[in-house]
């Protein structure tokens, strides 16, 4: 079994020692993103919501680099600063996916970088 590493500019590079994506077995994963905009290091304006709408476009910029899309995507986990603001991450999160939405988990947790509201990881079919 090979891997492939997935990269691609329109989405925040990575800022550690880890990969945007990695296909293997037919499946990519793609780490969590935070609401970087592309080619910058600055957080998109906002609050919970613009965060949101952010990340799932990076996540859709490197499930896109790999050979994926929003549509393949089989589970996500969402990191939430203040789980609080669950039902505005929510609001937005759904109008990211149709009818068959992915599995996911929700959880609060201390994100790796201030001014981080909200991250989100996946598995996606390739």
């Amino acid at each position: 079994m090979s891997k492939q590493v997935v990269a691609t500019t329109q989405a925040p590079g990575a800022s550690g020692p880890y990969s945007q994506g990695i296909v293997a077995n037919g499946f990519l994963f793609v780490a969590g993103q935070i609401a970087v905009v592309p080619g910058t290091k600055d957080f998109v304006a906002g609050g919970i919501k613009e965060q949101t709408a952010q990340v799932l476009n990076n996540l859709k910029a490197i499930l896109e680099a790999g050979g994926s899309s929003m549509d393949k995507i089989v589970k996500t986990t969402v990191f939430l600063s203040d789980v609080n603001a669950f039902a505005e991450m929510n609001g937005v999160y759904a109008t990211f996916f149709g009818e068959n939405p992915p599995a996911r988990s929700t959880v609060q947790a201390v994100l790796p970088r201030a001014g981080a509201l909200v991250e989100i990881e996946c598995i996606a079919l390739v």
